[in-house]
This record gives C-alpha cells, structure tokens and sequence, in this order.
C-alpha cells in the first residue's frame, strides 16, 4: 500500500514540480551556505530550475529515455530527478536522505518500464501458433473505401462527406450492442414513468421540470436512433451491405418505421393549449418498444449466465404489470372518488393517506395482492369495480402460471448438466453393488467422478459442440487447449489442415492415481498427448521410475507407427503410470493413419522420432530397417517407373486420337475430291456427246444441200 502511494506521488508531474521549485533549490541554498566545493561549471551561483532540453544538455545526456519518450511527462520528471542525483555530490551528511529517496525512484522507473514493455510485448506480439491456424485476417476493401483513398488531396468538407457516407453500423458489433442499452433507458423510462405521471397527479406536479427535461432527452435518444437506424446494414449473401440508399428503402418498409415516426410526433405541442400536466399526451413514446425487446434478446444471448438474466428479466416485466396495474387502480379511483366505498383508495383528505409515497405504496400493494391472489383485498361493490377485478385475476392466473413455468424450467436447465451427472453415478453405483464389486473398487470409482465434477471434466465436449461446423469446432478446441498443444512436438511445426484433423479426432481421457496407461508388450492402438497431471516410465515392478512426463509430452506413438525394424512390433515398449489424476488426450491408430496419409511430412517426422527412441533403447534391428528401406527405394522406384508409363500411355493414347482425327478428314478430303473428279468427268462427258451430235447434224444438212 505505502509502494503504491509512493509511487503515485512520483508520478505525479504537478507534485515534482513544487518539489524542484522548493524543495531542491531550498537544498542547494543550504549547500551552498555551508561551504560545500562544487564546481562553477556544474553548480552555478544562480538559483534557477530548467526543465528543457536545450538549457541543460547534462541533463539530456543522463536522460537517454527522454529522447525516446518525449511525450512520456512522468518518466521524464523522474529521470530529471534521478539526474539531479548524478550531477550533484555534496558531502555524506546532507545527502543520506536523498539518497535513499533517489534510490525509489530509480527502482519505481525501472519497474514503471518493465511493466510498460511487458503490456506493450503482450499486445503487439501476436501467437505465432494461432496465427499460423487462423492466417491472414481478411480485409474488405468497398467501392467507398477507394474511392476515398483516392481523394485525400480533397477539401475537409468533401472529406467528412465522404466518412458520413461510409459510417455504417454492424448490427453485430458491439457498438452497436452498446447503443441498445443507451435507447433501453429511455424506452423504459416512458413505459413506467408516463403512465405513473398520468394517473398520480402529485408526481406530475411536484417534479414538472425534471419531467420536461428528461422528456426532451428522451425525445433526443429516439431521432437519434432513427438516424442510426438508416445507417444499420444488414447482410445480403454473407456480406455486410454499406449503400445508403439499400439502407434506407430496407428500413422504411418495415412496420417499425412507422411506429418509430409515430412515437416522435410531436403531440406535446397540445401542451400550449391544455397546460403542461397532461403527460398522457406523450402516450405514442410508448411505440418504440422494439429497442428494449431487442436488447433483452441480444444481451441474453451473449451473457455467460442466461438463466439468471431470463429470472431477472421475467421479474420486471412482472413487476411493470403490477406498476401499470397499481396506476390504473389509482385512476379509477379517482374517477369513481376516493373514499366513496371500501374497494376504491381511501379518502385523500385523510392525513394518513393523503401524501404521494403513501398513494403509490398502498396501490402497488393492492396491485401486488390482486395479481399475485396470495392476499385478501375489500371486495368491490361497483359493477365497473367487479369487471377490473375479474380482469385482474385473470392476469394473476397468467402470471403465476408464467412464473411457475419460467422459474421451473429455468431451475431444471441449471440443474440439467448435474442431474445428468448424478444418474450417471448412480446408474454405476447399483450395477457395482449389483455384481457385488469391492468396497476398495467402488470408492476408487467415486472418487474419480467426483474429481470429473471438482475440476469441471463432466461435460462431453463432443456432444455439446456437435451442433457447430467442424472449423469452430476445431477453432475452439485449440483455443481451449492452446497451452497444451503448443507443448506436443508434432504440432509445432505441422499444417493449419493437419491440425485441424488431428484436434478433432483428440479423445479426453482422465486416469486415477496408480493407474497403468499402457504396459510393456501391450499391442498399441493409441498414442497419448499429457494435458495435466503427471506420468512416469516404471519398471515391471511398477515403482522404479526411470522418466517422469508432464504437460505436452506425448508417447505411444512407435507402436502405432509399424516401423519396419522394431523388434517389439506394434507392442507397447515401456511401462507408463500415472502418478496422480492425469488428463489426457487419445488418438487411435485409425485416425492417426487417416490424418497423416495426405501429409507425408508429418509422417516422417513421426517415425524418425520413433526411430531415434528406438535406437536409443536398443529395440531397432538395423539390417531389417536398411532391408526395408532398401525395399521402400525399390518400391518408389516402381512407383515412377509406373509413373512414367501411365504418362508414356497418355501420350500414345493422345497421339493416336490425333492420328485417327487426321485420318478421317483426310479421308473426308478425298471423298470430296473424288466427288469432284466424277462431275467434271460426266461434265466432259456430256459436252463431247454434245458436239459429237452437232457435227452429224452440219453434215446431214451439207449431205441433203
């Protein structure tokens, strides 16, 4: 406590300054009565405070962070005094004090530092291991957008123009969650507040001025909002839309339009002519209701306890029934005349009953009675009177069966995951005393569903992120478990797919105290990631401890792997307990091998590392490991010989479809030709016949001449 006010009072810039302008200089004064030797050059005879740079370099040069930090004001006075420190040496005596003091303020900016670069460190240093998985944020560049880049050398009018233009609220952000909660309060300080004033004249009168002013407030916060909502887009194929114009033709055709431009009419103007105490002339703010149902939705949505907010929002609207109720009591009372009967409100003359706390107290407290029918109230005598209690104890039926409902439902789903829990304990419970299991056993069994509930394991992550795509799921698997992961070796350096695979095939598992999570010879069908707790590698006798693994190791991969050499095959080659309760994760065989078939990288790295453990054990028979990859050589080499084949065979298959595509238009081409060959042939034919048949002609007729 005494560091943290010593160190506000250093920081305090106001405070050095009184101190340099009379405290030092008062020290100085006394230094130099006393004959202390200092120098002319350090020291001179003036008494003067300088706090610029230019009027004392010494000091700039001993101020190395003022530099860096021109801004920072309350480093900079510190370090002036620390300067101070080094530049003057008067004698022990005098110093002893001060130089203790100096020494706090040199700790206190060492640690003002530290703490400065550590919160920077942490908010500009990013998780390498997230970044890698999420990549690069994606960044929507508009029409607006450049458009406005492309205008910076514009007038400053064009310029806020242009930002206008572009301001667009997110219906999912949290601006604009915030802003809900501003127009909540004025919704609901006309919906308890105007009917309240209507009927209990006194608080009209008494209190007119706040009412004006709060009223007009009000008034402001609804064409506010009405302004924001033609600026709230809404999203058209998975894309915020920012056209004004869109916005607006979205907003208007809606009925909620109508009733926000009705709820600010300005029917107050009506107070000119009747006087100032008729608040039910306001009675169209009621209209934007919307807003306060919105913001009830949103916030129960994102709240991390929605039951108690269901609870506590069923209690106001509750209790703003029971409010209107009581102010409609009271306006019928008066309308029928205090005092007149036994039911109505009793006379207002009477002292007793005659002041505003008591008229609203006394009618809450009938409205509370009648609606909730837990109480006796004077039984009406006016026909008028009979009907308004008829219709409050219908409501009451509604709104106990309301509350009844809500409140048991509500208790049952916080109950729910408990409930669940136990049946699960008891259902285990009778089958273990049914087939008569130890004592020893059973309690063993207990104790572990009940570290399950202490330390919040009971919920099946699985079942309840079923409903989610498998990204998110994915997502909030690796956030949820991002110490741990970042921990294990094979996720280190792997792909953004690969991980995604391989966290959503992991298995919680949690093991007890003593428990083996595999034996030496075991035939291995998962490896193990350690998320918390404690392993150790034991000897057969199961206390020799020659390992101990913690947090983020991960084992039992050999076995899985069927690494051509091992001389345990897919067997377990070590004895591993758990020390205290573990919680692991497990990846079977099966999905191992699915996940890293179409990531050979991986792979490899998974069996060098499984190599290397098992030559390091002796468990690696060298001439088989050679022979096999001797034999994975021949096999690759088969591999691109069948390669290049198929590709040899598309070739040929390409070319003879090429041959058999030239084959058949040539042989078109010398159809066509031959075509013409025979028409120019029966052309010649017929011309020869032609002439052939003129000439007999021309010597018949020379013959008959």
């Amino acid at each position: 406590m005494y560091l943290s006010a010593l160190s506000y009072f250093l920081l305090f810039p106001a405070f050095w300054g009184r101190v340099h302008a009379s405290g030092f200089l008062t020290w100085r004064m006394k230094g130099q009565s006393n004959g202390l030797k200092n120098s002319p050059a350090s020291h001179p005879p003036q008494l003067s405070v300088t706090t610029s740079k230019e009027d004392d370099p010494e000091r700039t040069e001993l101020n190395p962070s003022r530099a860096l930090s021109a801004g920072d004001d309350n480093s900079s006075e510190l370090q002036k005094v620390a300067a101070l420190d080094n530049a003057d040496q008067p004698d022990r005596s005098t110093i002893q004090g001060r130089g203790a003091l100096s020494r706090i303020v040199r700790l206190v900016v060492v640690l003002r530092d530290w703490a400065n670069k550590s919160l920077r460190e942490e908010e500009e240093r990013p998780d390498s291991f997230l970044e890698r998985f999420h990549g690069p944020e994606l960044q929507t560049v508009t029409e607006g957008d450049g458009n406005a880049q492309g205008d910076q050398e514009k007038d400053g009018s064009k310029r806020k123009k242009k930002k206008w233009e572009l301001f667009v609220v997110d219906p999912a952000g949290d601006w604009y969650y915030h802003w809900l909660l501003v127009i909540a309060v004025p919704v609901l300080y006309n919906w308890c507040l105007l009917v309240a004033r209507a009927c209990f004249s006194d608080l009209q009168r008494y209190y007119w001025i706040h009412w004006l002013v709060l009223d007009y407030v009000s008034d402001c916060i609804y064409i506010a909002d009405i302004v924001i909502r033609l600026r709230t887009g809404f999203l058209e194929q998975g894309l915020l839309v920012r056209d004004p114009k869109k916005l607006r033709d979205n907003y208007i055709t809606t009925l909620q339009f109508k009733l926000d431009i009705l709820s600010i009419l300005p029917t107050d103007l009506a107070y000119l002519a009747v006087g100032l105490h008729q608040p039910e002339l306001r009675f169209n703010r009621l209209l934007h209701f919307s807003r306060m149902f919105e913001f009830f939705d949103r916030t129960e949505t994102r709240t991390s306890y929605p039951n108690i907010f269901r609870i506590s929002n069923l209690v106001l609207y509750i209790l703003i029934i029971i409010h209107w109720n009581a102010c409609i009591y009271y306006a019928i009372s008066k309308a029928i005349g205090f005092g007149t009967d036994t039911w109505v409100y009793p006379n207002i003359t009477n002292p007793e009953y005659g002041y505003l706390t008591r008229e609203y107290v006394y009618c809450l407290y009938w409205s509370t009675v009648t609606l909730t029918t837990i109480g006796e109230t004077p039984p009406p005598e006016r026909d008028e009177e009979y009907l308004f209690v008829i219709v409050d104890f219908l409501i009451g039926v509604l709104i106990f069966a309301t509350i009844v409902g809500n409140v048991g439902s509500m208790i049952s789903n916080m109950n729910a995951t408990r409930a669940e829990f136990q049946a699960k304990i008891d259902a285990i419970k009778h089958y273990m005393q049914f087939r008569k299991v130890s004592r020893h056993m059973e309690a063993k069994v207990i104790k572990w569903f009940d570290y399950l509930w202490t330390n919040k394991k009971a919920v099946d992550e699985r079942e309840v992120l079923k409903n989610l795509p498998d990204k998110l799921r994915a997502e909030i698997a690796i956030n949820v478990h991002l110490e741990t992961l970042k921990k294990v070796r094979i996720f280190q350096d792997c792909e953004a797919g690969l991980l995604v695979e391989l966290v959503l095939k992991l298995r919680p598992q949690v093991f007890s105290p003593g428990d083996y999570i595999c034996r030496k010879g075991d035939i291995g069908k998962e490896m193990y990631i350690i998320k918390e707790g404690k392993l150790a590698v034991v000897a057969d006798d199961g206390v020799t401890q020659y390992a101990l693994l913690t947090s983020g190791s991960c084992f039992g991969e050999i076995s899985i792997l069927n690494i051509k050499g091992s001389k345990m095959g897919n067997r377990r080659t070590a004895n591993i307990r758990s020390l205290g309760y573990s919680d692991l994760f497990c990846l079977s065989k099966d999905d191992l091998m699915e996940a890293v078939t179409e990531y050979p990288d991986a792979k490899r790295v998974l069996e060098e590392r499984g190599r290397e453990i098992l030559i390091k054990e002796g468990l690696l028979d060298e001439s088989v490991a050679a022979e096999s990859a001797e034999g994975k050589d021949t096999e690759q080499k088969l591999e691109r010989l069948e390669s290049h084949l198929d590709t040899l065979h598309t070739r040929f298959a390409r070319l003879l479809t090429e041959y058999n595509a030239a084959q058949l238009k040539l042989k078109q081409r010398i159809t066509v030709l031959e075509s013409r060959v025979k028409q120019y042939n029966q052309e010649e034919f017929f011309s020869d016949s032609s002439d052939s048949s003129l000439e007999e002609e021309e010597a018949k007729s020379k013959g008959q001449e």
